[in-house]
């Protein structure tokens, strides 16, 4: 792995992609490719090669932890880290998403303006920093 720049945003929900590309591309600097869906990701994500992957969880079609699933099944895919997004935040419900084995788990409603450093900061603990 090298640097964190190419972040894939997988959101059904046009407002939050649109407050995420402003936050990753404007505010953090990263080149950023959105998706609506999960068969979508899975069809751009061998093209794009994302350093990281934002993934909505409760998405129509293929749900967050079945598109990680497909994701996992590409061979350029499986060392990348993927964070769920959700606005499920019970412990249990957390525990079971990185269960799915998803490096962490964001809860909507995020903070924008942190976004950049939250990302990064699961990009570091998936590099053992």
């Amino acid at each position: 792995m090298s640097d964190l720049r190419r972040v894939m945003c997988v959101e059904d929900d046009p407002d939050i992609r649109m407050i995420i590309e402003f936050s990753l591309a404007t505010l953090g600097g990263y080149e950023v490719f959105l998706c609506s869906d999960g068969r979508t990701a899975l069809a751009q994500a061998p093209n794009f090669k994302p350093d990281l992957v934002l993934l909505d969880v409760m998405m129509p079609g293929l749900n967050g932890p079945e598109t990680l699933a497909a994701l996992r099944k590409h061979v350029e895919m499986v060392a990348v880290p993927v964070v769920f997004m959700t606005a499920k935040a019970m412990p249990d419900e957390v525990e079971e998403l990185l269960q799915y084995g998803a490096t962490g788990v964001i809860v909507k409603p995020f903070d924008p303006v942190t976004l950049p450093q939250d990302i990064r900061i699961y990009w570091d603990y998936a590099r053992g920093i």
